[in-house]
Protein backbone atom coordinates (compact mmCIF):
# COMPACT_ATOMS: atom_id res chain seq x y z
CA UNK A 1 0.00 0.00 0.00
CA UNK A 2 1.02 3.09 -0.54
CA UNK A 3 0.76 6.74 0.19
CA UNK A 4 -0.57 9.55 -2.22
CA UNK A 5 -1.29 13.52 -1.38
CA UNK A 6 -4.09 15.34 -3.43
CA UNK A 7 -3.56 19.16 -3.12
CA UNK A 8 -6.80 20.92 -2.53
CA UNK A 9 -5.74 24.40 -2.56
CA UNK A 10 -6.36 26.98 -5.45
CA UNK A 11 -2.93 28.63 -6.62
CA UNK A 12 -3.21 32.57 -5.21
CA UNK A 13 -2.37 35.14 -7.82
CA UNK A 14 -3.46 38.50 -7.90
CA UNK A 15 -7.22 39.67 -8.39
CA UNK A 16 -8.49 35.97 -8.22
CA UNK A 17 -12.55 35.60 -8.51
CA UNK A 18 -14.36 36.92 -5.72
CA UNK A 19 -17.85 38.09 -4.49
CA UNK A 20 -18.05 41.52 -4.99
CA UNK A 21 -18.62 42.67 -1.53
CA UNK A 22 -15.14 41.96 -1.13
CA UNK A 23 -11.77 44.27 -2.96
CA UNK A 24 -9.80 42.34 -5.61
CA UNK A 25 -6.49 40.52 -3.79
CA UNK A 26 -3.31 41.30 -4.99
CA UNK A 27 0.36 39.35 -4.86
CA UNK A 28 2.97 40.67 -6.67
CA UNK A 29 6.57 40.63 -6.40
CA UNK A 30 8.45 43.92 -4.52
CA UNK A 31 11.56 42.88 -4.99
CA UNK A 32 13.66 40.64 -7.42
CA UNK A 33 17.07 38.78 -7.10
CA UNK A 34 18.84 41.22 -9.05
CA UNK A 35 17.22 44.11 -8.01
CA UNK A 36 18.49 43.31 -4.89
CA UNK A 37 22.30 43.48 -6.24
CA UNK A 38 21.99 47.04 -4.84
CA UNK A 39 22.28 46.17 -1.01
CA UNK A 40 25.66 44.45 -1.91
CA UNK A 41 24.76 41.76 0.54
CA UNK A 42 26.79 39.07 1.25
CA UNK A 43 31.13 39.53 0.10
CA UNK A 44 32.20 40.19 -3.33
CA UNK A 45 33.31 36.56 -3.98
CA UNK A 46 29.75 35.38 -3.05
CA UNK A 47 27.48 38.16 -3.02
CA UNK A 48 23.54 37.11 -1.65
CA UNK A 49 20.83 38.35 -3.30
CA UNK A 50 17.26 38.04 -2.41
CA UNK A 51 13.52 38.31 -3.61
CA UNK A 52 10.26 38.92 -1.92
CA UNK A 53 6.87 39.73 -2.52
CA UNK A 54 3.57 41.47 -1.07
CA UNK A 55 0.27 39.98 -0.44
CA UNK A 56 -2.78 41.60 0.51
CA UNK A 57 -6.26 40.12 0.30
CA UNK A 58 -9.44 39.59 2.41
CA UNK A 59 -9.48 35.97 4.34
CA UNK A 60 -12.25 34.50 1.99
CA UNK A 61 -11.01 34.58 -1.22
CA UNK A 62 -9.38 31.64 -3.19
CA UNK A 63 -9.19 27.99 -0.24
CA UNK A 64 -10.15 29.40 3.25
CA UNK A 65 -11.86 28.63 6.25
CA UNK A 66 -14.92 30.34 8.12
CA UNK A 67 -14.24 31.39 11.73
CA UNK A 68 -17.35 30.49 13.97
CA UNK A 69 -16.92 34.40 14.00
CA UNK A 70 -17.18 34.76 10.87
CA UNK A 71 -20.93 34.36 11.27
CA UNK A 72 -21.78 34.75 14.99
CA UNK A 73 -20.35 37.79 16.46
CA UNK A 74 -19.93 35.97 20.05
CA UNK A 75 -18.06 33.19 18.06
CA UNK A 76 -13.98 32.11 18.18
CA UNK A 77 -11.76 34.08 15.62
CA UNK A 78 -9.34 31.57 13.87
CA UNK A 79 -6.64 32.36 16.21
CA UNK A 80 -8.46 30.79 19.15
CA UNK A 81 -10.10 27.61 17.04
CA UNK A 82 -8.84 24.51 18.31
CA UNK A 83 -5.94 23.42 16.09
CA UNK A 84 -6.96 20.33 15.62
CA UNK A 85 -9.97 20.98 14.37
CA UNK A 86 -8.46 21.57 10.87
CA UNK A 87 -7.29 17.94 10.29
CA UNK A 88 -8.44 14.65 10.56
CA UNK A 89 -10.19 11.42 8.99
CA UNK A 90 -12.41 12.41 6.38
CA UNK A 91 -14.90 11.47 3.74
CA UNK A 92 -15.75 12.92 0.27
CA UNK A 93 -19.47 12.93 -1.03
CA UNK A 94 -20.03 12.58 -4.79
CA UNK A 95 -22.33 15.53 -5.61
CA UNK A 96 -21.87 15.66 -9.12
CA UNK A 97 -25.13 15.05 -9.90
CA UNK A 98 -26.54 18.36 -8.13
CA UNK A 99 -27.30 20.94 -10.83
CA UNK A 100 -25.92 23.96 -10.67
CA UNK A 101 -27.75 26.36 -8.05
CA UNK A 102 -29.41 23.27 -6.90
CA UNK A 103 -30.00 22.20 -3.01
CA UNK A 104 -27.47 19.20 -1.41
CA UNK A 105 -30.51 18.15 1.09
CA UNK A 106 -30.22 15.74 4.20
CA UNK A 107 -31.33 12.97 1.72
CA UNK A 108 -28.55 13.65 -0.72
CA UNK A 109 -25.87 12.88 2.61
CA UNK A 110 -27.14 9.85 3.27
CA UNK A 111 -27.05 8.61 -0.48
CA UNK A 112 -23.59 9.60 -0.94
CA UNK A 113 -22.22 8.13 2.86
CA UNK A 114 -24.27 4.77 1.90
CA UNK A 115 -22.24 5.19 -1.00
CA UNK A 116 -18.87 5.79 0.46
CA UNK A 117 -19.34 2.94 3.19
CA UNK A 118 -18.40 5.32 5.53
CA UNK A 119 -20.34 5.81 9.01
CA UNK A 120 -19.91 9.53 9.38
CA UNK A 121 -19.10 9.99 12.82
CA UNK A 122 -16.98 13.08 13.40
CA UNK A 123 -15.18 13.46 9.76
CA UNK A 124 -14.56 16.13 7.70
CA UNK A 125 -16.87 16.02 5.06
CA UNK A 126 -15.81 16.94 1.54
CA UNK A 127 -18.93 17.79 -1.18
CA UNK A 128 -17.29 17.12 -4.90
CA UNK A 129 -19.59 19.06 -7.24
CA UNK A 130 -17.15 19.30 -10.22
CA UNK A 131 -17.74 22.83 -10.32
CA UNK A 132 -14.43 24.12 -10.36
CA UNK A 133 -12.91 21.99 -13.24
CA UNK A 134 -15.97 23.20 -15.32
CA UNK A 135 -16.03 27.15 -14.64
CA UNK A 136 -12.71 28.21 -13.35
CA UNK A 137 -11.24 30.69 -13.71
CA UNK A 138 -14.46 32.25 -15.62
CA UNK A 139 -16.16 34.67 -13.33
CA UNK A 140 -20.11 32.54 -13.55
CA UNK A 141 -18.28 30.33 -10.99
CA UNK A 142 -19.17 33.03 -8.64
CA UNK A 143 -22.70 32.05 -9.01
CA UNK A 144 -23.58 28.54 -10.20
CA UNK A 145 -22.67 26.61 -7.15
CA UNK A 146 -25.24 24.24 -5.32
CA UNK A 147 -25.96 25.42 -2.22
CA UNK A 148 -26.29 23.34 0.93
CA UNK A 149 -29.20 23.19 3.09
CA UNK A 150 -30.15 23.59 6.58
CA UNK A 151 -31.16 20.61 7.17
CA UNK A 152 -28.22 18.81 5.30
CA UNK A 153 -26.45 20.93 7.67
CA UNK A 154 -27.98 19.80 10.93
CA UNK A 155 -27.11 15.94 9.18
CA UNK A 156 -23.47 16.88 9.36
CA UNK A 157 -24.09 17.93 13.05
CA UNK A 158 -26.20 14.86 14.26
CA UNK A 159 -22.89 13.10 12.75
CA UNK A 160 -20.42 15.21 14.74
CA UNK A 161 -19.06 16.63 11.71
CA UNK A 162 -17.68 20.43 12.67
CA UNK A 163 -16.13 20.77 9.85
CA UNK A 164 -17.00 20.17 5.43
CA UNK A 165 -15.73 21.50 2.54
CA UNK A 166 -16.92 22.69 -0.75
CA UNK A 167 -15.64 23.50 -4.46
CA UNK A 168 -16.38 27.88 -5.07
CA UNK A 169 -17.07 30.33 -3.18
CA UNK A 170 -19.79 29.71 -0.78
CA UNK A 171 -21.61 27.26 0.38
CA UNK A 172 -24.73 29.35 -0.39
CA UNK A 173 -25.65 30.91 -3.59
CA UNK A 174 -24.55 34.12 -2.90
CA UNK A 175 -26.75 35.98 -5.22
CA UNK A 176 -29.57 35.61 -3.36
CA UNK A 177 -28.25 36.63 -0.14
CA UNK A 178 -29.80 34.46 2.04
CA UNK A 179 -27.29 32.34 3.32
CA UNK A 180 -29.14 29.68 4.62
CA UNK A 181 -26.35 27.67 5.15
CA UNK A 182 -24.09 29.97 6.95
CA UNK A 183 -26.88 30.87 9.24
CA UNK A 184 -27.16 26.91 9.92
CA UNK A 185 -23.70 26.64 10.76
CA UNK A 186 -23.67 29.92 12.97
CA UNK A 187 -26.67 28.15 14.95
CA UNK A 188 -25.45 24.19 14.87
CA UNK A 189 -21.39 25.73 16.06
CA UNK A 190 -20.07 24.45 12.75
CA UNK A 191 -18.27 25.62 9.91
CA UNK A 192 -16.64 25.22 6.47
CA UNK A 193 -13.67 25.13 3.62
CA UNK A 194 -14.23 26.82 0.84
CA UNK A 195 -12.67 26.81 -2.36
CA UNK A 196 -11.50 23.36 -1.99
CA UNK A 197 -10.57 22.02 -5.55
CA UNK A 198 -9.68 18.68 -7.38
CA UNK A 199 -12.22 16.81 -4.69
CA UNK A 200 -13.42 14.64 -7.89
CA UNK A 201 -10.12 13.21 -7.73
CA UNK A 202 -11.38 11.75 -3.77
CA UNK A 203 -14.88 10.21 -4.90
CA UNK A 204 -14.67 6.27 -4.04
CA UNK A 205 -11.62 6.99 -2.15
CA UNK A 206 -13.47 5.91 1.04
CA UNK A 207 -11.90 7.32 4.12
CA UNK A 208 -9.07 9.52 4.45
CA UNK A 209 -7.03 12.25 6.20
CA UNK A 210 -7.54 15.87 5.59
CA UNK A 211 -5.36 18.61 6.64
CA UNK A 212 -6.12 22.16 6.31
CA UNK A 213 -4.77 24.27 8.87
CA UNK A 214 -5.86 28.32 9.10
CA UNK A 215 -2.48 31.19 9.60
CA UNK A 216 -3.16 32.49 13.42
CA UNK A 217 -4.81 35.57 12.41
CA UNK A 218 -5.66 37.88 15.44
CA UNK A 219 -9.15 38.42 15.46
CA UNK A 220 -9.71 36.69 11.99
CA UNK A 221 -12.76 36.34 10.62
CA UNK A 222 -11.44 33.39 8.55
CA UNK A 223 -8.07 32.37 6.62
CA UNK A 224 -6.39 31.31 3.59
CA UNK A 225 -5.20 27.52 3.75
CA UNK A 226 -3.12 24.40 2.30
CA UNK A 227 -5.32 21.86 2.28
CA UNK A 228 -4.40 18.47 1.21
CA UNK A 229 -6.17 14.86 1.28
CA UNK A 230 -3.63 12.08 1.72
CA UNK A 231 -5.02 8.56 0.91
CA UNK A 232 -3.85 5.07 1.06
CA UNK A 233 -3.49 3.24 -2.47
Amino acid sequence: MSRRVIDLTLEITSNMPAQDAFPGNIYVQLVSHEESRRTESGTPEDPFTSTWNYIGMVEHIGTHVDAFFHMNPNGLSVDRMPLDMFFGKAVCFDMTHIPERGAITAEDMEKAQEATGVKVDGHIVLLATGIHDKYFPDKKILSVNPEITPEAVKWLADHNSRLHGVEGPSTDIMDLNLFPSHRACRNLGITHYEWLINLTELIGKGEFMFYGAPLKLKDGSGSPVRAYAVIEE
